[in-house]
């Protein structure tokens, strides 16, 4: 079968920052396109930020919310996918999901259903 493992997740200030990494392995290393999704207490999960390999360079995709602040990444030789964040904020508390599918999609990537494998999750707290 296939894994992700998310590590990294942990407490901060706001405007704090924190670095996320999610490894990847078995079947899971078949699949094209990484993301990161988060579910804040009470309320749906959202996608963050996805990435995938382009022809010439990565292509990458990112929450409105979070463009300037979050950077996502890949090491494809280590299978590592990771993500920046920056200048926390309290409503961004909750778990942080890695996920994986076959390739990207312009239309859905932050559409949850789409994606075919999750990692259990890391918990990431703001404080005010």
């Amino acid at each position: 079968g296939g894994q992700l493992l998310e590590s990294g997740g942990g407490s901060v200030q706001t405007g704090g920052s924190l670095r996320l990494t999610c490894a990847a392995s078995g079947s899971v290393l078949t699949q094209g396109c990484m993301g990161w999704f988060r579910q804040p207490p009470g309320k749906e999960r959202e996608g963050v930020a996805a990435i995938w390999r382009g022809d010439e360079s990565d292509v990458t995709y990112y929450a409105d919310s979070v463009k300037g602040r979050f950077t996502v990444s890949q090491d494809n030789y280590n299978n590592m996918v990771y993500l920046e964040m920056n200048d926390l904020k309290p409503e961004e508390t909750g778990k942080y999901y890695c996920a994986a599918r076959l390739y990207c999609d312009d239309s859905n990537w932050n559409v949850g259903k789409e994606w075919g494998y999750w990692g259990q999750g890391t918990q990431v707290t703001v404080s005010s």
